[in-house]
């Protein structure tokens, strides 16, 4: 983890990126290819992917300062592994990361009130919200608000109303949900929790753009 990633609160939601996952993804492509570790690895962190690709006798990385080659020179043309690939948003590749939150509190939402910043979202009955550790500048994007369902003890819950800076409000009516609960924003679709795929389509960013924007500003975690 960087020295950054040491100033970065418990509060803060976490990154949890599977290193047997990242193996799998980087595993069986041809020796001459150089993996991409730039910017922090893409939020994956760039020691894992540095480590990873050296086990798997990949030729070399491409980091900040351009590529290094695991031994001898760096041929004038060479191909990539890119980040995609490495954290699982690919076809043929398996999900690599998990990114969580967790519930601060929980309270009644009446039939006409409404939540966060600008109410763009008013309850039609009378609910339960819970607010949740999570927000824009952790890379959960504004966008995601009204239009996200996060995963919460294996069912999907919906965002309501704008994403703040450091959280987020989830509609959970009658589930039985309380201080401390896991909130899965991203994670293995097999799971039921949301896919690269969805955050992709529904923000209308790269995974380029969200990958570091999440990376480097959660508690990354290195997982088995």
């Amino acid at each position: 983890m960087t020295a950054a990633h040491d100033l970065i609160g418990r509060t803060h939601p976490t990154l949890r990126v599977s290193r047997s996952a990242v193996t799998r993804n980087l595993s069986g492509h041809p020796r001459e290819v150089y993996a991409d570790a730039r910017h922090d690895g893409w939020g994956l962190g760039a020691q894992l992917i540095t480590s990873v690709a050296r086990e798997q006798s990949l030729a070399g990385v491409v980091g900040d300062d351009g590529p290094a080659a695991f031994a001898g020179e760096v041929p004038p043309t060479f191909a990539v592994v890119t980040a995609a690939v490495a954290a699982g948003a690919l076809p043929q590749t398996v999900p690599a990361v998990t990114l969580s939150g967790e519930v601060l509190g929980v309270k009644v939402l009446r039939a006409g009130e409404s939540v966060s910043y600008g109410y763009t979202f008013t309850a039609r009955e009378d609910t339960r919200v819970a607010l949740v550790t999570g927000g824009y500048a952790q890379g959960i994007v504004r966008s995601l608000g009204n239009r996200l369902a996060v995963t919460m003890n294996g069912v999907r819950r919906p965002i309501v109303g704008r994403v703040a800076m450091d959280v987020c409000v989830v509609d959970i009516g009658a589930a039985e949900t309380g201080t401390g609960d896991e909130v899965v924003f991203l994670g293995d679709p097999d799971r039921g929790e949301p896919a690269w795929a969805e955050w992709i389509a529904l923000t209308g960013l790269g995974l380029e753009e969200l990958l570091p924007a999440i990376g480097n500003r959660t508690r990354r975690e290195i997982v088995a």
